[in-house]
Formats: structure tokens, sequence, C-alpha cells
């Protein structure tokens, strides 16, 4: 059975916050050998100009049968959401980030589609609705 799923890594999700516009800090984490001290594979940290943030980790590897990829690949990815260096949700409305900061088992196509709504959010939005109590 073929996986739809591409792998990411440091650099390809480096990439994706970049071209967005958003400054970019990267950092792997477990390496190749099983022994490795940390318990995430990479983690990329992103800044957009509207002062709203993502951390996105891949916190293991997926091993794959040896027809669907070969060794070990990371193909989804866990993604918070910041505001302020803090962590928050979504204003109501949005696709995910609904009454929780983190969004767990994204893929690479959805982590670009989060990320060019994350851009292009005003964040006077979030002020709209706790005034009228929608936040």
């Amino acid at each position: 059975m073929e996986t739809s799923l591409q792998p990411m890594t440091a650099d390809s999700v480096r990439e994706i916050l970049e071209s967005a516009g958003a400054q970019v800090m990267a950092r792997s984490g477990r390496t190749e050998h099983y022994s490795a001290p940390r318990e995430f594979s990479f983690e990329v940290k992103g800044l957009f100009p509207n002062g709203m943030g993502m951390h996105i980790v891949a916190r293991q590897f997926n091993y794959r049968d040896p027809w669907e990829a070969t060794g070990r690949v990371n193909d989804l990815v866990d993604v918070l959401l910041l505001r302020g260096g803090e962590a928050t949700p979504l204003p109501r409305g949005y696709t995910w980030f609904q009454g929780a900061e983190e969004e767990c088992g994204v893929d690479e196509m959805t982590l670009r589609e989060m990320v060019a709504c994350v851009r292009e959010l005003n964040v006077k939005v979030y002020e709209l609705q706790r005034l009228t109590g929608d936040l």
C-alpha cells in the first residue's frame, strides 16, 4: 500500500515557514542513533510579522515497510500555536486550534494550510471576539 504522506525534515519545515515570511529557528534532536538524548527528531519555531508563531515538533521517527519508504521518516508533526510567546487557540471560525493550542499528527499538506492561515490572521480578531464574548 503506497503512502501519500511526505517525509519532513527540519530543513523542509524551515523552508515552509520562511517562504511564508516567518523568522525561523530550527534544531535537530534525535539522531540516527537510538541512544540520542532528545525525545524529538527536530523542532522548528517560526514567528510571523503579525506576532503569531508556530512551534513544530517531530517527536519520533515513524518506521515504514521497505515498499513504502526507506528506513525511518517523519511524516507527521505536532504544531503548537503561539501568540505573544504563549500558547493560544485560534479565534472561533477556523479549521484548526479550536479550544486547543496544539494540533497533533499533522501531515505536510495540512501544515502548509495551517501556516497560510496563521500568516494571514488579523490578530485584531482576538480582541473583537473577546469583546463580544466569543473567545
